[in-house]
Parts: structure tokens; sequence; C-alpha cells
């Protein structure tokens, strides 16, 4: 019998990724957008779900916007932190499993090496600690709900860096991107088959780490991404993407971690599936699905 899904926040990219995916795959999948569920109003969170039957939901549902949760705590919190408990609940009063999106940006930055779960969590930001909240009251639920932790996401469904690097020097003469910030891109379709097998009810709870492999700067990926578009034939006004430092963007209002990248070696060992680097990911996804939309 195929799995019965319900992915929350099935709008955004890494949402709508999964329903695509797993439909593909064979699972029954339901996909429910922010007009349908907006997860920021508790109680319409239980009415919706009760009627529904799911074997389990993935929440990739979130106050996401680092700039804007830090001059709206009481939001961010409700949101990241307060929905994931309601979530948690609605799934066990059906005996399901409760899958989480969560991030990177619970780490302060200050390591020098990828981060593994076992490290401790010490956000710096509104956004981070509101997402931290969430996978606490998440395994405050039940302890065998998992966490999964992604960074700096990308894919067809909705432009991210990568799309806005590009156009960016398709149009301009000038592409510049942060030199002094590392973490790992994740790709979404990559990111679908390797949490595919974390549903399963008897897979493991508690908190993995889901990226590409390796890690970069935002210059680095915007370069490679550059480099692999002019390769494909994209007529480029500039091929090279310029460093910023973060204290240059005086926009931002909150702190963001300098370094985040993560290990997924658990991921790994779960799944029996390494996830592959993420210039072989960020080179499919402009090969095969920004450039020939731009040659």
């Amino acid at each position: 019998m195929p799995r019965r899904i319900l992915v929350l926040g099935s709008g955004g990219r890494l949402g709508a990724a999964l329903v695509r995916e797993w439909q593909a795959a064979g699972d029954q999948v339901i996909g429910l957008n922010r007009q349908q569920l907006d997860i920021g109003n508790l109680p319409r969170i239980r009415e919706t779900l009760e009627p529904l039957q799911f074997d389990v939901v993935v929440n990739c549902a979130a106050l996401t916007n680092v700039d804007y949760c830090e001059t709206h705590e009481e939001e961010a919190f409700r949101i990241n932190g307060d929905a994931v408990r309601v979530i948690a609940e609605a799934c066990n009063a059906k005996g399901a499993r409760c899958v989480h999106i969560s991030t990177d940006y619970v780490f302060d930055g200050q390591k020098t090496e990828a981060y593994r779960e076992e490290d401790e969590a010490l956000p710096i930001s509104v956004y981070g600690a509101s997402k931290l909240r969430g996978e606490t009251e998440l395994h405050a639920v039940l302890a065998s709900h998992l966490a999964v932790r992604v960074s700096w996401v990308f894919g067809p469904d909705r432009p991210s860096f990568v799309d806005q690097i590009l156009k960016r020097a398709l149009e301009h003469d000038i592409a510049q991107a942060i030199a002094d910030k590392t973490a790992v891109p994740t790709y979404t379709l990559d990111a679908a088959k390797l949490l595919r097998p974390l549903l399963e009810p008897n897979a493991a709870g508690g908190v993995v780490h889901l990226c590409n492999a390796g890690a970069c700067t935002w210059q680095e990926y915007g370069q490679f991404a550059l480099d692999r578009a002019a390769e494909a034939g994209v007529p480029l006004r500039t091929q090279t993407v310029l460093p910023q430092r973060m204290v240059e963007l005086t926009a931002f209002i909150a702190k963001r971690p300098v370094y985040t990248a993560m290990a997924t070696s658990k991921l790994t060992q779960l799944t029996g599936t390494s996830p592959r680097s993420w210039q072989d990911a960020v080179a499919d996804y402009v090969e095969t699905e920004w450039a020939p939309r731009h040659r």
C-alpha cells in the first residue's frame, strides 16, 4: 500500500519538489500551501488535519525571512515553534510520523569544520532560535519524530540565490556575492530522494542533517554556477562574481552565522546513500533546468 504523505508548505521551494517527486515515485501525497493552511493560525491546524488520513506529515511551512523574524519575534516563535507542537500532536493522534524541516541557522557559526547533529545548537538570531524551538517542541511531543536540518535550498520550483546570481550576470555587467560566509547548498530534487527513506514508520527519530556534500561561500557558489552557465552557452554579460563582505550589507538586521556547513555522515548511515557534491548538484540544475530557458 502506498504511503499517505501530507506535505505542509507545498507552495515553497522544497515542499513543491517533495510533492512532485514523491507522487512520481508512487506515494499518495497531499500538499497544502499557505493559502490552504496558514500554520500561524494554531486552531486552524487542528481543524484542517483532523479529517485527513495520513501516515506521515512533512512540515516545510515556516517563517524564513531572517530579518523579518528579528523584528517580529512573537510571530516567528508562533509559526516556527508553537505550530510545530500542534502539528506533532495531530500526528500523534493518528499514530503518524512527523518530519519537521529545520535549518543550519540553529548554530552560531563559530566552528571551522562541519557541524554534526550532536554539536550544541546556539542560535544567534530570532529566526534560528525560533527554528530550534520547533525542534524542541517536536521532540517534546514524541522523541521518535524527526527534525531535518537543511541549508541554502535551491531548485526548479521557486527562485533562489543561484537563480538570482545567474539572472544578474545575464542582465548586468557586475555580479557580487558574499565571500565570508560558508554553508552547503541543498538541491531539492536530491533532498526528495534522500529524505524518502526517512518517512518510514520505523525510521530513526531525533535530528539529521540533509544537504549536498562539501562547503562553499556564496561567491564560490555563484562563480561555479556562472561557469557552468557559460559552458552551456548562456550569453552572460559578466562571467565573474566579485567578493562582498557581510559587514558591507548594511540592510541586514539579524546576525548571520558565518560558518554552518553540515556533515551528512548520519544521513548516509541511516539511508545507505551519500549525498552527491554541491558542485554536481548545481551543475545538474544549471545545465538541465536553468540554461535551456536562457540560451
